[in-house]
């Protein structure tokens, strides 16, 4: 088994020699001098060097040596990682994710404080923005004196609706505050005319995760909502409801949104561009129930002629309830969704009781967050490129992008060259393909130009108001841009990000700084561990632009069928290999992976490894073949990489809602899913036929 996996002599005597090391160091740096340096600090520097160094290859301890890796190889890559890095009370799961998330946190709390006990910052500033409302969030002795005092003026002008016109007005300014009630209203791009921006409408209204909570008939679905009943009685009664009117109170709003969940479509149903894109005029959008204009000029933005309705079905439903439900239901109903949305900024027994139901119930998280980070975190969602502008000047180092940058070229090239040799696909579509792929656009660690805060009040006041002025500006500026050109320069995630995406109406790329670090990527590491870390990564997001979603837009980002009825067929049937393969997968018993809710992501992960791969093998064919690192081969290392990032233990609670809710398989089966699957993974590890990492030729997934 030596060709397969580490063995523990070996990783022993690594240990002798890094603490051997360490000593040498240590010794060393006594007999040079004496300073006014204590010897324990000289100690932990020298240490900490040693670690340093160690940082840039890879953990032996995250084995799990008793694993084979052609039986488990997520457990065999992670398993002594999590064995070492049990979940954290105040988290739903723990991975290598979570863990460097921490540690930017740790670098945007330093950049807070700082921002918050400055004196000197000019009004207006980000600085001031950053520092005012980090302060504001912090600030729990005033928060716990307020109550639900900041948000009793909008409960107020809610308890006041007395017909349709008001309901609708209420609707309106609650979407300025950032409560998504009935519907969500945005900004996006025109599927079929990338180039403009147009109004979106889509469903929305419900306080539990997705519709299926509301519909599947499960014991534990039913618990659930039992328990989301006893939660929503519980916050009316801290807001000061009698037990009895609460209980009422809270049947009522569940009776709301489970009509709305009715006529909502499923998660598989909205992954489906065609089936969600209705563009409509002013003429076409009215009913008889819901005035548009009047929604329109309530919000703000009068002249908007053209909206995208995603979901034409459920806005006739809810035009039909809005007048068959009671005013006093849509009252009870927009109280308990402005409360819902305020309850993490307002005192204890609301933050409480918010965390009791959204982290214990639904997620199996035992504690809430610490403050601090908390306030982190809302300080990145509101205030992320300001702040941003702070953390990369700390967190990327130039080398860093401009390896990355290299790292994208050779995955391109690597893409461009699986395209013009594939098998399946015929002349016109591979020359619809390569112009897409050339088109891609990238995006590395933060944008060129910063977005501009200055509307955007913020204060030491009460955190809520922080809050919706916050919600307030990114809604101005959102629906701002509808009916003009596109602009190209905008990112969807801030730069502290540990993320990446690919956009379809852009057709671009874009990785944060905050996911180009250790363990996804290293400037220091070997090739193997970055082509198999954030090389992998790249690869994903590059193939999104060709999985079952992303095929269906063309190299400007339009909606547009580019594929011959021949060449869609085989990508379809090799798309049903991968759904067939993750609908196999069991989460708990009675539940498996969702294939076509997971079909995206599980093509681009595919699609990814196998891309970064062939690009490392070019990267390899330039230079004398390298020598083993820590008892494993470059490919080894390389497909450790692509295991070790997925590192993660996660409570089944959690899982339960990934599973229902999200397009991302659970780490265990997205990691194993991809390497079954590739020989060159089998052949690098000596698996054989019948092993459990091994699919047998026939059932093998391969499109890219």
């Amino acid at each position: 088994m030596l060709g397969r996996y580490k063995e523990l002599s070996g990783m022993t005597v690594r240990v002798v020699r890094i603490l051997s090391l360490a000593l040498a160091a240590l010794l060393a740096g006594a007999l040079l001098t004496v300073r006014s340096v204590p010897w324990t600090d000289r100690f932990i520097r020298l240490f900490g060097a040693v670690a340093e160094a160690r940082t840039h290859t890879f953990n032996a301890s995250d084995l799990d040596t008793t694993c084979d890796p052609c039986q488990d190889f997520f457990q065999f890559a992670t398993g002594g990682w999590i064995k070492r890095h049990p979940i954290r009370p105040s988290y739903a799961s723990w991975g290598q994710f979570n863990a460097l998330q921490d540690k930017n946190q740790r670098v945007l709390r330093a950049i807070l404080e700082d921002a918050a006990h400055a004196r000197n910052a000019p009004p207006g500033s980000n600085e001031q923005k950053i520092g005012a409302f980090y302060a504001s969030c912090m600030d729990s002795k005033q928060i716990e004196a307020d109550g639900i005092k900041p948000i009793e003026p909008e409960l107020g002008r809610i308890s006041g609706i007395q017909n349709l016109e008001q309901l609708q007005d209420e609707v309106a300014r609650l979407h300025s505050l950032g409560v998504r009630a009935l519907f969500a209203f945005e900004s996006s791009q025109d599927d079929k005319d990338s180039s403009q921006m147009i109004g979106s409408a889509h469903q929305g209204g419900l306080g539990l995760p997705d519709r299926d909570y509301y519909l599947d008939q499960d014991d534990r679905s039913k618990q659930i909502r039992d328990q989301y009943v006893q939660h929503v009685a519980k916050m009316f009664q801290l807001s000061g409801d009698a037990s009895d009117v609460a209980g009422s109170q809270a049947r009522g709003v569940l009776a709301v949104e489970t009509q709305l969940a009715q006529v909502s479509k499923s998660r598989v149903e909205l992954r489906d561009p065609l089936g969600n894109y209705h563009k409509m005029n002013l003429a076409e959008l009215r009913t008889p129930e819901f005035s548009w204009e009047e929604y329109f000029r309530a919000i703000g933005f009068a002249d908007i002629s053209e909206v995208n309705v995603g979901q034409p079905e459920f806005f006739r439903a809810l035009s039909r309830e809005l007048t068959s439900v009671p005013i006093a239901d849509w009252r009870t109903y927009l109280r308990w969704h402005l409360i819902r949305s305020s309850a993490p900024a307002l005192s204890s027994q609301f933050v409480d009781e918010d965390f009791n139901f959204y982290g214990t119930v639904l997620t199996g998280a035992i504690e809430n967050q610490p403050r601090w980070k908390r306030c982190v975190v809302s300080a990145d969602s509101n205030l992320g490129e300001a702040l941003g502008q702070k953390y990369v000047e700390r967190a990327l180092p130039p080398e860093a992008k401009i390896r990355a940058k290299a790292l994208v070229d050779n995955l391109v090239a690597a893409l461009r060259s699986d395209l013009q040799t594939l098998p399946w696909m015929g002349d016109q579509t591979r020359r619809e393909a390569l112009a897409k792929l050339a088109a891609i656009t990238l995006k590395i660690g933060y944008p060129d130009q910063w977005r501009d805060y200055s509307a955007f009040q913020v204060d030491r006041g009460p955190y809520v108001e922080n809050l919706q002025r916050g919600s307030g500006f990114e809604f101005r500026r959102e629906l701002a841009q509808i009916g003009k050109p596109v602009d190209r320069t905008q990112w969807e995630m801030s730069p502290p990000t540990v993320n990446a995406y690919y956009d379809t109406n852009m057709n671009e790329i874009v990785f944060p700084a905050g996911i180009l670090q250790p363990p996804f990527f290293d400037a220091k590491a070997d090739d193997a561990l970055n082509y198999g870390g954030i090389g992998a990564v790249i690869g994903h997001e590059m193939t999104h632009g060709f999985d079952d979603e992303g095929s269906q837009y063309d190299a400007q980002g339009n909606l547009r069928d580019w594929w011959t009825p021949e060449d869609r067929k085989n990508f379809e049937e090799r798309a049903a290999c991968v759904q067939r393969q993750f609908d196999g997968f069991v989460v708990a018993p009675g539940i498996h992976e969702n294939g076509k809710l997971v079909l995206g992501e599980s093509i681009a992960d595919l699609g990814g490894v196998t891309i970064a791969h062939m690009a490392f093998q070019r990267a390899l064919a330039e230079r004398p073949a390298p020598a083993k690192i820590d008892g494993f081969t470059p490919e080894q290392r390389f497909f450790l990489s692509w295991a070790r990032v997925w590192a993660t233990i996660a409570r089944p609670e959690f899982e339960r809602q990934q599973t229902h809710t999200d397009p991302h398989p659970l780490p265990r089966f997205r990691t194993n899913a991809v390497v079954m699957n590739l020989p060159e993974f089998a052949k690098s590890f000596s698996c054989q036929a019948g092993n459990a990492m091994v699919r047998p030729a026939e059932q093998r997934c391969r499109i890219w």
